[in-house]
């Protein structure tokens, strides 16, 4: 008897769709040495030195067992010393300090943790792919605000304001952003905090994965900051994009520690614990990894000024990204959506980028570009993307 498996599988899976970013990475990982990617979000640095030894190190004592749940105290020692160092953030290591898989993770843990079927969700769009996912899978209602280019990527209060029920559980603040590259000053947040006040069941998940890559010359911002937010705000980060240590799966939370103890709780049936070389890794990274988040930053800002010339001189405009690593043009009036866009640009030019309708339905007409490549790598491909949009306007490629 043949098995209809689809009607087995749950209709929450059923109906998300699969990532697109994933989708192109994929076409262009078949196309072996063919292509230049500018689609994936991972650093092309290879993680410090100082860190990885850290790592071995841990392997040689035999330090191969699993972690207390909470991740070990000692790793959420120096992630609390380093909160408070860079981001004038404190929190207690033994309450408030949870070590996850990733960002990713954290989020999946606060969505299952908080969210009664039913209960809302506000999303900024356009964003990180598995910010809806995480409320959908956890029985939430994403409620989406679109941001917009004229407003620099920035959340509107009034636009919050308006989108706040008596179901909204939480809100998700991403800045720096991805894929616009878009940054909030703390009196952007100050708005934003004042909308909040007035709205004291509202929790904030504030990710600031990309906080250490921004290009303002101010000291980064998070709205946890605020006194009258801290005991309302879960702060998502980790080491994979500042730190180029996307392949140790390591991020944390910071929150108060109800909170935390909550998602402790799922975090302890479906993952049980990080990785423990990862974490002896985090431990050098905290306390000796600044000056090579400072070089690493350096050449991420000198790639955007690169992307930022490379985009003028195709004739595309460009919101001018100031962090993260991404780049987020319009390709409006070229006659192609952009999937299809970038579905020639690889096929045609071999290079992979990524449409912007994969970060929510107000990224239509845009593509996001990752300026985490090496600078010959961007200078080859902008060339590249020059040459197609001039053939694209002429008419000579059909």
């Amino acid at each position: 008897m043949e098995i209809d498996y689809q009607s087995k599988i749950s209709t929450v899976v059923n109906n998300i769709a699969p990532s697109a970013i994933r989708r192109f990475f994929d076409l262009a990982n078949e196309m072996k040495g063919e292509v230049i990617s500018l689609s994936i979000g991972e650093p092309d640095f290879v993680t410090p030195w100082n860190i990885r030894e850290a790592g071995i190190f841990s392997l040689e004592d035999g330090y191969t067992h699993y972690s207390p749940n909470q991740g070990y105290i000692e790793v959420r020692k120096a992630i609390s010393e380093y909160l408070e160092r860079r981001f004038s953030l404190k929190y207690d290591p033994k309450s408030q300090l949870l070590v996850t898989v990733g960002g990713s993770e954290a989020l999946d843990l606060i969505a299952r943790a908080l969210i009664d079927p039913g209960d809302e969700v506000i999303i900024l769009e356009p964003c990180f792919v598995a910010y809806k996912a995480t409320v959908t899978l956890a029985h939430g209602v994403p409620v989406v605000i679109e941001t917009k280019e004229e407003d620099q990527y920035k959340l509107r209060p009034e636009a919050l304001e308006a989108a706040i029920t008596d179901k909204t559980k939480y809100i998700i603040l991403g800045y720096p952003g991805n894929p616009t590259g878009a940054t909030m000053t703390y009196d952007d947040l100050a708005k934003i905090k004042d909308v909040l006040v007035r709205h004291p069941d509202v929790f904030v998940v504030s990710d600031e994965l990309y906080s250490e890559l921004s290009y303002t010359g101010e000291k980064p911002a998070s709205i946890a900051n605020f006194p009258e937010m801290y005991d309302r705000t879960i702060v998502v980060n980790g080491f994979s994009k500042s730190f180029a240590m996307t392949g140790w799966r390591i991020g944390y939370m910071a929150g108060p520690a109800p909170l935390i103890a909550a998602m402790n709780k799922v975090h302890q049936y479906c993952i049980m614990s990080s990785p423990t070389t990862a974490q002896y890794a985090v431990i050098e990274a905290c306390r000796n990894g600044d000056k090579e988040v400072e070089e690493m930053r350096q050449e991420y800002n000198r790639r955007r000024r690169v992307i930022i010339n490379g985009l003028k001189e195709a004739g595309l405009t460009c919101f001018e990204p100031t962090g993260a690593f991404y780049a987020f043009p319009s390709i409006e009036g070229l006659g192609l959506s952009c999937e299809k866009f970038c579905e020639r640009f690889l096929m045609e030019k071999k290079v992979a980028i990524v449409p912007g309708s994969a970060f929510g339905k107000c990224g239509e007409g845009h593509v996001r570009i990752s300026y985490a490549a090496s600078l010959e790598n961007i200078q080859e491909a902008m060339r590249r993307l020059k040459e197609f949009v001039s053939e694209l306007k002429d008419g000579s490629k059909e």
